[in-house]
């Protein structure tokens, strides 16, 4: 019986990743000790780990998260208030498959995808 799941991405630098998280998105850091180079964020029921990969290109990084959510439009304008930069390509809107998405790069461009269902009648 599979029960979470955590997925692993690349970080450059992480105070410069556990700084984004915290302070601009609002997850909290987790786990009891410090570990060099490895990085577990929480916000909610979702977790994130990080690894550390100096020598990444975040231009040629395909890390990808699809986050499921509820109350979608609240967290979206949290974020604008708090001057997040939404992806280019990817602000909040209805996507012909039922959901209603928006997007992230973080500071290694892992791609962070946001999405709520939205019910018909």
């Amino acid at each position: 019986m599979l029960i979470d799941i955590h997925p692993k991405l690349p970080m450059r630098n992480k105070t410069a990743t556990r700084d984004y998280y915290i302070l601009q998105l609002g997850f909290q850091e987790v786990g009891q000790t410090d570990y060099e180079g490895y990085l577990m964020i929480q916000k909610d029921r979702i977790q994130i780990h990080f690894f550390e990969f100096k020598d990444l290109n975040p231009y040629e990084n395909d890390g990808q998260v699809y986050i499921r959510t509820q109350g979608i439009a609240d967290f979206y304008q949290s974020l604008l208030d708090k001057h997040v930069k939404i992806h280019p390509n990817g602000p909040l809107e209805t996507k012909p498959w039922g959901q209603r998405e928006f997007s992230l790069l973080d500071p290694d461009h892992n791609l962070l995808t946001f999405g709520e269902a939205i019910f018909s009648n």
